[in-house]
C-alpha cells in the first residue's frame, strides 16, 4: 500500500520530480561543444534541409515520444488541470524508458478547447517520432485522437482508448480458444462508454465480433438509437435491442466486459450468462465484480480484472511501450488498428508458449501454463518487448505505413540488446523474494536508514524484519519517521529471554578459543553477536549487521558464530553491480587482501554459484594487468594458476584468464587478437587479483558511473549473513536484503 507521505517524499526528495535530460554524445572538450552546437550542428541541419528524412538519422526524433495531456481526466481525480497531471506524466516518462528504452518529453497543455489542443499538437510534429495522448476527457479525447491521426504524419496513440484494449483483446483471443467458441458467434455485453470501453469495443469488432452481437451500456442503460444523449463516438455502438438494462443484456451473453464502476455486476448476473462465460471486470480500483466472487459463481467461468494481485491482470503496461517501440523502429506514419490487433495476437500467442525459467523463478518457481488462470504473459516476461514490437513493426510494413523496413531476426536481436537485463533484474528479484518472506534480523534496529528500509521491506513483502535494540528507542524512531511498522518484531538483547541461552551457546562455541563465561556474557549483549546467534539457532533466517561498528569487527563476529560453510577455505566479499543494460558480479572487494591462487579459484567458483542462484548464467574473467601470458610476473602467474584450478574443479564453467579488463569486456578486441578465448560473450563475473584492485574498481563504478552496487554480499558463510558499511542508504539496505533473501532461498531449502 502506498501512503500519502511516502509518495510525497518520493517525489520531493533530492532533485524534485522523477526525470532529467542527459546528453548522449561526449560534451567535454571545446571540440565536442563545437560539434554539438555551432558550427558542427549546421552540417546536420543542412543535410536535413536537403533531405527531410535524414532527421531520423541525425536527431533523436526517431526515439522521442511526446506524452501530452490537458489534465481533464486524471485517474481517481478527474479534471484537475495540466499542472496536477504532471506527476503522472513524469511517471509515463519512466515507464517508456524502463520498459522499451523510449525517450519522452511530457507536455501539459493549458487548454480544454479541442481546436487549440489539436492545433498545438500539430505544430509539434517536427519534434517527435510519435504522440501519446493521455488523461483527456473521453468526449474531447476521442475527437482529438481521430482528427490528429487524420492530419499528422507520425503515430498518434490515445493511451486511455487503446492501451488496455489491446491487452483485453489478447485475453479475449485466448479465453475464446479455451472455451471453444468462435468470435463470430459470441454475444458480447460491455458496460462503460469512456475511452477504455470505446477502445475495447472498436478492437473487439476489428477482431471479428459482429456489430449486431455487441451491446453497450452506460449508467443510463443500453445505448440504443432512440437516445438523444449519445455523442457521435458512442452512437455508432447504439443497437435496437429489447434488453435495455445491464441485467437483461448480460442474460444469455457469452462475454461481459466492464470499464465502468465497481460492484455493478452480481453473482446472479454471471450465473445468467451462457455456459463457459467470459468476464472481464476492468473498473479500478474496484472491479464491476471481484475476481474471487466471479470465480465462485460457476466452475467454468473465465475471469480477468485490472488488479495485478489476481491472475489475468489486464494492465496497460503490457501494451503501449512495446507498440510504440515497433512503430518508432520502422518510422511509422501512424498506429493503425491492424497494428494494434497484431500486438494483441503476439501477446496472446506468447501466453501459449512455455514460460521461461526466469519468470517462474521470480514467482517462487511457480509453474505457469496456458489456461483459465494464465491468459496473458507475466509483465516481467522479457520476451514481450521482442514479440509485440516485432509484430507491430511487421504489420506497419505490411500495411504500407512504415518509412523503413527491418529484417525480423536482426530486429529482434537489436531489441534484446537495446533493453538489456540490468535494472529490470532487480524487479524480478523483488518478486521472487516475496515468495519466501524470510525472517531477517537487523542488528542496528534504531538506525534511521534501517527503519526506512524495513518499512519498504514490509510493504513490499520482501522480508519479515526483526529489529535489535532498546524497544523504546526503536519505537520513538518509528513514530518520529511516521513509518508503518506497528507489528514489527523488536528484540532488546539484554532483556531477551533468549539471552542466557545464547550466552551458553556462544560460550560452547568459543570456550576453547580463549573466551571465558563473563566475556561471553559481555559479547552476547552486543547486537551483532546476538543477531548472528539468532541465525545460528534458527530464530532468524538471515542477518544484516555492521553499520555501527568497524567492518572488520563485524566480520569477526560472523566468522566466530556462523563461520565458513563446509568445504570453504575463506569467506569472501562480492558485489552485484547493476548497469542500465548489464549486470556484473565483482569479487573479492573487501576481505582477502592478498589471495593466493587457491583463494582466487575458490572466490571465482563461489561468485559463479551466486550468479546462478540469482538466475544469471556466469561467464567468469580472472583479471590481471596482462592478457594470456603477455607479462611473466608472480601476480600474473598466480591468476593463470587460479584459472587452471577453477577449470579443473568446474569443467563446465565458462571461465578464462589471465585477462585485462578491456579484453574481458570487449568482444571485438577478443575476436581480433585473442580468437582462442573461451569468452565468446563478454564476461559478467569479474574476479580481481587482490582486494585493492577490486575495491578501487567498485568505488570507481559507484562514484563515477551509473551503477547500482548491491553489497557487500558475504560469500561462503555457513548461514546467510551480510554486512552494511558506513553511510548506507535505505535503498541500499532494501537491495542488499532482496538479493540476500533470493540467494538464500535458491541455494538451500533450510528455510522452507
Amino acid at each position: 500500500m502506498v501512503r500519502l507521505k511516502d509518495s510525497l517524499n518520493y517525489h520531493a526528495t533530492d532533485r524534485p520530480g522523477k526525470i532529467e535530460l542527459k546528453a548522449t554524445k561526449p560534451c567535454l572538450t571545446p571540440l565536442d561543444l563545437r560539434l554539438a552546437y555551432l558550427p558542427g550542428a549546421v552540417y546536420a541541419s543542412a543535410a536535413i534541409a536537403e533531405d527531410p528524412s535524414r532527421i531520423f538519422q541525425y536527431t533523436s526524433k526517431g526515439n522521442l515520444v511526446g506524452v501530452i495531456t490537458n489534465g481533464s481526466a486524471v485517474p481517481d481525480l478527474g479534471n484537475v488541470g495540466p499542472g496536477a497531471a504532471k506527476p503522472i506524466q513524469e511517471g509515463m516518462v519512466v515507464l517508456f524508458k524502463r520498459l522499451a528504452d523510449i525517450d519522452v518529453f511530457d507536455l501539459e497543455l493549458n487548454t480544454t478547447d479541442p481546436e487549440r489542443f489539436i492545433e498545438t499538437v500539430k505544430m509539434l510534429e517536427p519534434t517527435f517520432g510519435g504522440i501519446n495522448l493521455k488523461d483527456i476527457r473521453a468526449r474531447e479525447g476521442l475527437e482529438i485522437n481521430d482528427r490528429l491521426n487524420e492530419c499528422m504524419n507520425i503515430p498518434v496513440f490515445n493511451q486511455n482508448l487503446y492501451s488496455s484494449a489491446v491487452v483485453a483483446a489478447a485475453a479475449l483471443i485466448n479465453a475464446l480458444d479455451l472455451v471453444d467458441k468462435d468470435i463470430e458467434d459470441i454475444r458480447v455485453v460491455m458496460c462503460g462508454t469512456g475511452s477504455g470501453g470505446i477502445g475495447c469495443a472498436r478492437l473487439f469488432l476489428k477482431l471479428g465480433v459482429k456489430p449486431e452481437n455487441l451491446l453497450m451500456y452506460n449508467s443510463k442503460g443500453l445505448l440504443h438509437p432512440d437516445r438523444t444523449d449519445l455523442p457521435d463516438f458512442a452512437r455508432v455502438f447504439a443497437r435496437d435491442d429489447p434488453a435495455r438494462t445491464l441485467a437483461d443484456g448480460i442474460r444469455g451473453a457469452d462475454v461481459f466486459l466492464g470499464f465502468a464502476t465497481g460492484g455493478i455486476v452480481t453473482q446472479d448476473m454471471v450465473r445468467s450468462m451462457n455456459p463457459y462465460p467470459i468476464v472481464f471486470a476492468l473498473a479500478t480500483p474496484e472491479p464491476e465484480i471481484g475476481y474471487e466472487a466471479a470465480r465462485a459463481t460457476r466452475r467454468e467461468v473465465v475471469v480477468a480484472t485490472g488488479a495485478d494481485r489476481f491472475p489475468n491482470a489486464i494492465l496497460d503496461t503490457l501494451s503501449f511501450p512495446y507498440i510504440f517501440r515497433g512503430a518508432l523502429d520502422v518510422q511509422a506514419t501512424q498506429i493503425t488498428e491492424g497494428m494494434l490487433i497484431a500486438a494483441a495476437r503476439a501477446l496472446a500467442d506468447l501466453a501459449r508458449e512455455e514460460v521461461v525459467e526466469e519468470v517462474e523463478r521470480a514467482y517462487g518457481n511457480e509453474h505457469f501454463s496456458f489456461g483459465p488462470e494464465y491468459l496473458l504473459p507475466k509483465a516481467i516476461d522479457p520476451r514481450i518487448l521482442v514479440r509485440m514490437s516485432t509484430a507491430v513493426a511487421r504489420q506497419a510494413i505490411t500495411e504500407g505505413v512504415a518509412r523503413c523496413v527491418v529484417q525480423n531476426e536482426t530486429y529482434q536481436e537489436s531489441l534484446i540488446v537495446r533493453l538489456g537485463t540490468g535494472r529490470e533484474t532487480l524487479r524480478g528479484l523483488v518478486m521472487k523474494a516475496r515468495q519466501k518472506n524470510l525472517r531477517v534480523v537487523f542488528s542496528d534496529g534504531a538506525s534511521e536508514p534501517i527503519l526506512r528500509a524495513c518499512s519498504n521491506l514490509v510493504s513490499e513483502g520482501i522480508a519479515s524484519p526483526i529489529l535489535l535494540g532498546p524497544e523504546e528507542e526503536i519505537r520513538e524512531g518509528i513514530d518520529r519517521l511516521d513509518l508503518d511498522l506497528g507489528g514489527i518484531q523488536i528484540v532488546d538483547p539484554s532483556r531477551s529471554p533468549l539471552y542466557e541461552t545464547y550466552v551458553e551457546e556462544y560460550f560452547r562455541l568459543r570456550c576453547r578459543r580463549g573466551v571465558m563465561l563473563d566475556e561471553a556474557r559481555r559479547r552476547v549483549r552486543r547486537r551483532d553477536y546476538f543477531a548472528a546467534l539468532m541465525v545460528h539457532t534458527g530464530a532468524a533466517d538471515m542477518m544484516l549487521g555492521g553499520e555501527s561498528i568497524h567492518y572488520s569487527d563485524a566480520l569477526r563476529t560472523i566468522l566466530e558464530v556462523i563461520g565458513p560453510a563446509p568445504g570453504v577455505r575463506k569467506v569472501s566479499s562480492h558485489h552485484m553491480v547493476l548497469l542500465p543494460k548489464k549486470i556484473f558480479f565483482l569479487a573479492d572487494c573487501g576481505i582477502i587482501i592478498e589471495p593466493d591462487a587457491e583463494d582466487l579459484a575458490e572466490t571465482a567458483l563461489m561468485a559463479a554459484n551466486r550468479a546462478r542462484s540469482l538466475g544469471i548464467e556466469p561467464r567468469v574473467a580472472m583479471l590481471s594487468f596482462s592478457s594470456y601470458g603477455s607479462v611473466d610476473h608472480p601476480s600474473t602467474r598466480k591468476v593463470r594458476k587460479a584459472t587452471q584450478i577453477a577449470k579443473e574443479l568446474a569443467p563446465d564453467l565458462i571461465i578464462d584468464g589471465e585477462v585485462q579488463l578491456s579484453t574481458a569486456l570487449n568482444s571485438s578486441l577478443r575476436q581480433k587478437y585473442f580468437p582462442f578465448s573461451e569468452l565468446k560473450n563478454d564476461a559478467n563475473v569479474l574476479i580481481f587479483p587482490d582486494v585493492q584492485a577490486g575495491n578501487i574498481a567498485l568505488e570507481l563504478l559507484s562514484c563515477i558511473g551509473e551503477a547500482v552496487s548491491i553489497g557487500p554480499l558475504l560469500t561462503g558463510t555457513r548461514m546467510p549473513a551480510h554486512l552494511r558499511q558506513y553511510g548506507v542508504t535505505a535503498e541500499e539496505v532494501v537491495n542488499l536484503t532482496t538479493v540476500g533473501v533470493v540467494e538464500a532461498s535458491a541455494t538451500t531449502d533450510r528455510f522452507m
